[in-house]
């Protein structure tokens, strides 16, 4: 059967998170699949004609301003409009929150950190979570994940029986790919880095990724060790970061690592490509995106042995404990210098990435939703 979509876009903005790559990827490709039989495009109550506005400074549509006492009835003719138009059609959340209008429809669930984890969250999303997670848990009629991980802890956590969630993998760009030294030098000067000399960290800097361990590890590198691959870092600066940045301030001065905070995005796949290891230590994560993008890229990876990053990187990558800094200090040396393991984890590292695509994870979601609106 076919079935009309609208899809949620609130993640969308010029500089895109995992969710809004995510919802990026679904945007272009969903409407194409011959079970949809038409696409719209929904953000925080405005409907959005072209999407790819959004990826652009100065894209996100702003409301007019209206007289308080007109306020009221503005929003209620909104509401009214808004269920108006998404009668017949299936609503997709990809970014854990349903609207009214989305009754029965589908959430992505990405991880359950902000649970977990609270102190690695502002307090206004904390809020936000506590007002409407719920609520939108109980318009849901299917939930989807990123992994198999985060799907058993997802029915578990919200006591849901487990054909009511569906595990759809990510994927990385095909820009993430193997690259020749020469294709990737003149991106890498801008930096004043050179192919194979660094090694790259990808990552919001918050504690649950625990940039501080990797810090306190790549310190403790042999010198001549940390002289010859310096650690890239680079991301937005996120929750609680201030004492995080005080390191690695520390280790500019000395010369061993350097924050590259956001990079533009066509710089990224070359900044990977370019890297003489990979090195993921988060905790806790959905999916986990980054150390998917540096197999693609043929990097050697590191990861830590911890949530859904073993099932992900399939045991292509080396799994440490970031916590044990001393073995974590080890096993970062052996990685830069082993190069029997290296081949070996750049070929099962492509082995791997390659299994994950973005035509796949649309076509699989797109099958949910047929399977979803037939109920």
């Amino acid at each position: 059967m076919s079935v009309k979509v609208i899809l949620s876009v609130e993640a969308l903005e010029p500089r895109l998170s995992g969710i809004g790559r995510y919802s990026w990827e679904l945007a272009q490709r969903i409407g194409a699949a011959p079970e949809v039989d038409g696409v719209r495009f929904y953000r925080n109550g405005d409907w959005i004609s072209d999407p790819s506005r959004l990826l652009v400074p100065d894209g996100i549509p702003r409301r007019h301003k209206v007289h308080r006492w007109l306020r009221n009835r503005t929003k209620a003719v909104r509401r009214l409009r808004d269920r108006v138009i998404a009668q017949g059609h299936l609503f997709h959340g990809p970014n854990y929150f349903l609207p009214e209008i989305g009754e029965g429809g589908v959430v992505t669930v990405h991880d359950l950190s902000v649970f977990h984890y609270p102190e690695t969250h502002p307090a206004e999303r904390l809020r936000y979570f506590e007002r409407e997670f719920a609520a939108s848990m109980a318009r849901t009629a299917h939930i989807i994940t990123d992994s198999a991980t985060t799907r058993a802890e997802v029915i578990n956590f919200l006591s849901l029986a487990p054909e009511r969630v569906t595990a759809i993998p990510l994927a990385a760009s095909p820009a993430f790919t193997l690259r020749e030294a020469a294709q990737i030098q003149p991106a890498l000067e801008r930096y004043a880095l050179v192919p194979q000399g660094y090694a790259l960290c990808v990552s919001t800097v918050e504690p649950r990724k625990r940039i501080p361990q990797l810090l306190q590890a790549w310190a403790g590198l042999p010198s001549s060790v940390r002289a010859r691959w310096p650690l890239m870092v680079t991301g937005g600066a996120g929750w609680l970061s201030d004492d995080i940045q005080a390191l690695m301030d520390r280790g500019a001065r000395e010369g061993w690592v350097r924050y590259l905070g956001f990079v533009p995005e066509e710089d990224l796949p070359l900044l990977y490509a370019g890297a003489a290891l990979f090195v993921y230590p988060s905790v806790y994560e959905g999916f986990g995106l980054p150390p998917v993008e540096a197999m693609a890229s043929g990097v050697p990876t590191v990861v830590a042995n911890a949530s859904c990053l073993p099932e992900v990187t399939g045991g292509a990558a080396m799994l440490v404990e970031p916590e044990d800094i001393d073995d974590f200090a080890r096993r970062l040396e052996q990685a830069l210098v082993d190069e029997e393991w290296r081949t070996s984890a750049r070929d099962a590292g492509l082995a791997i990435a390659g299994g994950y695509s973005w035509d796949r994870c649309a076509r699989e979601t797109v099958a949910l939703y047929g399977r979803v609106a037939g109920r």
